[in-house]
């Protein structure tokens, strides 16, 4: 497992726990090499963005309940795939983000100072 740490240089803070969330469902956008997807980004839901991905294919927002995911709702925390933020963001679709709980990893993908812009914590 990758250290840690958010994108801010300080630890990382939990996502959220509604729904249980993360790579590991410890509600931390915690990664390793195993999680090919890197999801690292936490991202605060809104009704335009899990319409976006439904649309794209990645359907956040149907409950599965074999899986004990109840969707995502507006509103709602989650750790996203960088890679996948990063699209949405290419559409004029990505969801606000909070730093504390987004892992440095995720600068791989998405430039810091586009980050920033969607910062929830911040702005």
């Amino acid at each position: 497992m990758y250290k840690s740490i958010n994108v801010l240089g300080g630890p990382l803070s939990p996502c959220g726990d509604r729904p249980v969330t993360g790579f590991f469902r410890d509600n931390l956008c915690n990664t390793c090499s195993e999680d090919v997807g890197s999801h690292t980004v936490c991202i605060k839901a809104s009704k335009e963005f899990l319409e976006f991905s439904k649309l794209i294919g990645n359907d956040l927002s149907t409950p599965i309940p074999e899986f004990n995911f109840p969707g995502l709702r507006a509103g709602d925390r989650w750790c996203l795939c960088a890679a996948r933020w990063k699209e949405a963001y290419e559409h004029d679709m990505a969801p606000r983000i909070y730093l504390e709980n987004t892992h440095q990893k995720s600068l791989e993908v998405i430039p810091f100072k586009t980050l920033i812009k969607f910062a929830a914590d911040l702005n």
